[in-house]
């Protein structure tokens, strides 16, 4: 029996962090579309049942296009069981009051632990609770779960070693342990992550489908397990699905002086990070420079528009100021360089920044404080 696990779309997202209008609403659109591609790819590869670990919609006002497509998906797939956790994020009782006759497919979790078995006498048997301040002290004593059969639980919320009580969002692993819980399937942190649950299972984040920012960047998807309804083995899968990836890169501009050298160090970054046009692309420069160094941010952020989807540069160098160059320089820049080295006011980091300033202004540079 195969069965996807996957959490946090936030669908309806404005997407307007970082992305002008036009491409926020083509991301916001993009984000629902990679939902509904998961929902085919569990129809193409015959899955079972798909796992939604909390926040499905990422605030209470769901676009009307966006709750149909869901429900759509959802009505036309009846083949395919839905078990839909809310998580703390809004939409959720919004989308479901747009529901008159609740779909057989669809199933629901509550305040207290709710228990599904997956296809019939199979004994994969799935467990999940919505988490609340009210609950919170009561969720592992209550939880029991039969050794004979393979056990996931489902729960939104952050993974601690301990328990905090009356803290919605902290989920203790401590507190699972040697509960027979083969697969703990979690959804609130938007990167894949996966580790062992004593005595015999593992706790996993799906991860979101789409990255959304810099904040989220690697690789996005969904899980897919993979058990035998006889033995309880199983293969476990991420499933890489996102249709634009989502890129952090350094580049280390030590020592390079002209534009072009600039540009070709990022371009090479880049593309041994394997970014492509079709994604979005942070460069954060670094490394200490000279005063000399062509960097303009703002115009190399201007010309990786251009090769990939949305593009934006940051600038964490540091200028490498040789005092010893202006000891003796008789000039109203070496008289500036000595005056701000010897003040006992300004941090070393500070000074240098002040120096590197002030010498591009004495140059008639244009500065922006």
């Amino acid at each position: 029996m195969k069965i996807i696990h996957c959490a946090d779309m936030h669908l309806d997202s404005k997407m307007n962090g970082n992305l002008d209008k036009e491409k926020a609403k083509e991301r916001k659109y993009e984000l629902l579309a990679t939902f509904l591609r998961m929902v085919d790819y569990a129809r193409e590869n015959g899955v079972k049942a798909i796992i939604i670990a909390g926040d499905l919609f990422d605030t209470r006002n769901i676009s009307a296009g966006t709750r149909n497509a869901v429900k759509e998906a959802i009505l036309y797939n009846p083949e395919i069981d839905f078990y839909y956790l809310k998580g703390n994020h809004g939409g959720a009782d919004e989308f479901l009051s747009y529901i008159e006759d609740m779909p057989a497919n669809l199933k629901l979790f509550n305040d207290i632990w709710t228990r599904y078995e997956i296809g019939n006498d199979t004994g994969i048997v799935l467990n999940g609770m919505e988490l609340s301040e009210q609950n919170a002290g009561i969720i592992y004593s209550s939880l029991m779960l039969d050794p004979r059969d393979f056990n996931i639980v489902t729960l939104h919320g952050q993974i601690a070693g301990y328990q905090s009580k009356n803290d919605a969002e902290t989920i203790s692993l401590s507190d699972l342990k040697n509960k027979n819980i083969d697969y703990l399937a979690l959804g609130h942190i938007h990167e894949y992550q996966t580790g062992q649950l004593p005595a015999r299972g593992c706790w996993c984040y799906s991860g979101c489908l789409e990255g959304r920012g810099f904040d989220e960047s690697g690789d996005h998807g969904f899980v897919v397990l993979d058990i035998d309804e006889n033995t309880h083995e199983y293969d476990m899968e991420f499933v890489k699905f996102s249709k634009r990836n989502v890129f952090v890169t350094e580049s280390d501009i030590s020592g390079k002086e002209t534009m072009h050298e600039v540009q070709e160090k990022i371009l090479e970054d880049i593309t041994n990070a394997g970014c492509t046009n079709m994604d979005l692309v942070k460069v954060v420069l670094t490394g200490n420079v000279s005063m000399d160094c062509e960097k303009d941010a703002d115009y190399i952020a201007k010309w990786l528009q251009e090769r990939f989807y949305f593009a934006k540069v940051s600038d964490a160098t540091k200028i490498a100021v040789d005092y010893n160059d202006y000891a003796y320089d008789a000039s109203l820049k070496g008289e500036f360089v000595r005056l701000v080295q010897k003040s006992e006011d300004l941090s070393e980091d500070m000074k240098t920044k002040v120096i590197a300033l002030g010498i591009r202004a004495l140059s008639g540079e244009e500065i922006e404080v």
